[in-house]
């Protein structure tokens, strides 16, 4: 198990071949992908869970599996990885909660060190969030992590606001 991040209630870790029953029934789930254009098959949940394992392969980072340390088992995913936005390739913090842990502050929690490891640890000038209009509680936890709306973006075929916060800000 190769531990990313670990907070007072969390530990970030890559995800896992072993993963595929948590991750596959998240990307499945009506609640957390209601902002999504649609549910992930099983073999799409796979097959996403094996472009993060290359992706930490190739320069470390990806969606990671998000646990909760009272109860040991999974939270959700979230991760910093590399996002090409408006033909540029920009650094994201993304997040999915499984809906029994909504509401307790685990994905600004997480989310608050991610955004600490991508300024401290490699020295990112910023990140971003890329939100739907709609998705107002993501919106809430980007606020929480310092982030403001920089612009608006058609991700997808769907709109979205770039959530942004730099390391040099206050």
């Amino acid at each position: 198990m190769n531990v990313i991040i670990e907070t007072e209630r969390l530990i970030l870790r890559e995800l896992e071949t072993s993963d595929l029953d948590f991750f596959a029934g998240l990307l499945s789930n009506l609640k957390v992908m209601r902002y999504f254009p649609k549910l992930a098959s099983r073999k799409e949940a796979q097959e996403s869970l094996e472009r993060h394992r290359f992706r930490y392969k190739l320069n470390g980072r990806g969606l990671w599996l998000m646990e909760s340390k009272q109860l040991h088992e999974p939270a959700g995913v979230l991760g910093l990885q590399m996002q090409v936005v408006d033909f540029k390739a920009e650094p994201e913090i993304g997040y999915l909660l499984h809906p029994d842990f909504w509401k307790h502050g685990y994905a600004t929690e997480g989310g608050i060190a991610t955004r600490n490891y991508a300024f401290e640890t490699l020295k990112m000038p910023y990140v971003i969030s890329l939100i739907r209009p709609v998705n107002l509680p993501s919106q809430a936890v980007a606020r929480r992590l310092g982030m403001q709306i920089s612009r608006r973006t058609t991700f997808y075929n769907l709109e979205h606001f770039v959530f942004r916060v730099d390391r040099d800000q206050p």
